[in-house]
């Protein structure tokens, strides 16, 4: 390209680059208000909520082991057995016979694994029986009709195997078990995002700092070069100085523009966190409105192990999950034992030629029958039984070991944390005084330079260790306030720093 269209195609590129970026609008944000969208509007945890609501819809239907069948039958039968035939050579007809029959029971099982049942069947039959007549010499049909029915109550009480816990109070314990299980889990979802918020909003606090950085270190060098200029217009510094500056001004350029992209990728992050909708955020630029300070705090390791000790979901979870182990073991136990049951039966039976009449009599009660028994049966061997109760107890034994084992990672990462919070603070102080010692020693530098005893090379140099120092001091800030973060999430204690209520109403539960 020619250098008379150079002018042209910059502008061309100034426009198109104009045209294609879309107009942002600033918007001012608190932590407190990115805890807010975040909690109403990040997918994860919206995901994450139906899990308790999954835990309560097994437990109920765990309950419902409880509720009673109703069974309830009806037929009508008909039959016509053969002919005989009769020596003398007569034949009688076979019997005719229709009857009708229903049947009707409730079954269930109650809490302490007694199952019963109550029965009623009744029975109509009607039809004709034929007999050779000697004095008539033919064959005569007599008709019969007949019903019968009884009503009854059935239970079976274990005695031992099926007696303490059976797989239904199994299956009822296990549920609420998980359903405690999976309200941890949420909230061990929730204490990630609003920690991770945290992280985010302070990044994204650091990276907008230091885009101010950058573009105040991008000013330093382009009035050096200015300054510069004129100093190689009068003759009073070398043309070799001007290349430097100009070098400096494209170095600086450089990282501002890295320093912004690196914000767009850190205000994106925190959008991502913030909404359901990123599209509705595009054009949004956020701005953290809380400064960046360093107040200290008094961190205790033995405070902060208790509290990690007894509110970490993750520890809870272990806990609930050994708890889990326990109810296995109990059940698994109880099968050892042979099978010992109490049964028992209760009635009152009716009889009459319809429906009515056995329905009467049953009414009366004036037929009752019963039976009462017992039996055992015992395995012989019981392997199945005595390797899946070895089975459970060693899982029970590692449910222990795992609990702690947590207990103790989570103790070494709060010791951790804390040391690093403590590192932090330190390098806060440092990293300030760095920075002031950086500007006076470009401030005296400068002074040399306008005096005619220094070089560009050597401002140049002290304007980057200046740029540097300021970025590092508000690095350091950012990284206290983020180990702060850390160190609540490490003792599952950022809900109750942030004042995070998770109080749920019980028409939500369900």
């Amino acid at each position: 390209m020619s250098c008379r269209f150079a002018p042209f195609a910059v502008l061309l590129g100034a426009t198109l680059s104009i045209l294609a970026t879309p107009a942002t609008n600033s918007r001012p944000v608190s932590l407190q208000e990115c805890f807010v969208m975040a909690l109403e509007k990040n997918l994860e945890l919206r995901i994450s909520r139906y899990n308790p609501q999954f835990a309560l819809f097994n437990l109920a239907a765990a309950r419902a082991g409880y509720e009673p069948t109703l069974g309830l039958s009806g037929q009508h039968d008909h039959d016509e057995s053969g002919s005989r035939l009769l020596s003398g050579g007569f034949t009688v007809p076979g019997a005719e016979s229709d009857s009708d029959s229903f049947r009707g029971g409730l079954n269930g099982l109650t809490p302490w694994g007694m199952t019963y049942g109550l029965n009623a069947n009744a029975r109509e039959t009607s039809g004709d029986n034929f007999y050779f007549d000697t004095n008539l010499n033919r064959s005569v049909g007599v008709p019969f009709q007949n019903s019968g029915g009884s009503v009854s109550v059935d239970v079976v009480q274990p005695l031992l195997k099926n007696f303490w816990i059976d797989s239904t109070r199994l299956n009822i314990e296990v549920a609420k078990n998980r359903v405690q299980y999976s309200e941890l889990g949420l909230k061990a979802s929730i204490i990630d995002i609003v920690t991770r918020v945290e992280l985010a909003y302070y990044d994204l606090a650091f990276a907008n700092e230091n885009v101010k950085v950058q573009q105040k270190g991008l000013e330093l060098a382009e009035r050096l070069l200015a300054e510069n200029k004129k100093r190689v217009e009068v003759g009073a510094l070398a043309p070799l100085d001007e290349k430097q500056s100009e070098a400096a001004v494209a170095a600086r350029r450089a990282d501002l523009i890295s320093a912004q992209r690196n914000l767009d990728v850190l205000e994106n992050e925190l959008k991502r966190l913030l909404s359901d909708d990123f599209r509705l955020w595009r054009n949004d630029r956020l701005v953290p409105d809380e400064g960046l300070n360093a107040e200290r705090e008094l961190l205790d390791v033995q405070q902060s192990w208790t509290r990690g000790l007894t509110t970490r979901p993750e520890l809870l979870q272990a806990e609930l999950d050994l708890e889990r182990s326990g109810l296995d073991v109990r059940y698994d136990r109880n099968q050892l034992y042979p099978q010992l049951d109490a049964f028992g039966t209760f009635g009152y039976n009716g009889s009459g030629e319809v429906f009515d009449d056995t329905f009467n009599e049953v009414g009366d009660r004036d037929r009752p029958f019963y039976t009462v028994g017992g039996r055992i049966v015992f395995p012989l061997g019981n392997g199945a039984a005595r390797n899946r109760y070895k089975s459970s107890q060693a899982s029970q034994e590692q449910s222990v070991l795992i609990v702690k084992k947590l207990e103790q990672d989570i103790m070494v990462q709060i010791d951790n944390a804390i040391k690093l919070a403590q590192s932090n603070y330190e390098r806060v102080g440092a990293t300030r005084e760095a920075r002031e010692y950086a500007e006076a020693a470009l401030a005296a530098e400068e002074k040399k330079l306008e005096n005619g005893k220094s070089t560009s090379f050597f401002v140049l140099q002290l304007q980057r260790d200046l740029t540097e120092a300021q970025s590092a001091e508000i690095q350091a800030l950012v990284q206290y306030k983020r180990s702060l973060a850390q160190l609540a999430q490490a003792e599952g204690y950022t809900l109750d720093r942030r004042k995070i209520d998770l109080t749920v109403k019980e028409e939500e539960k369900w």
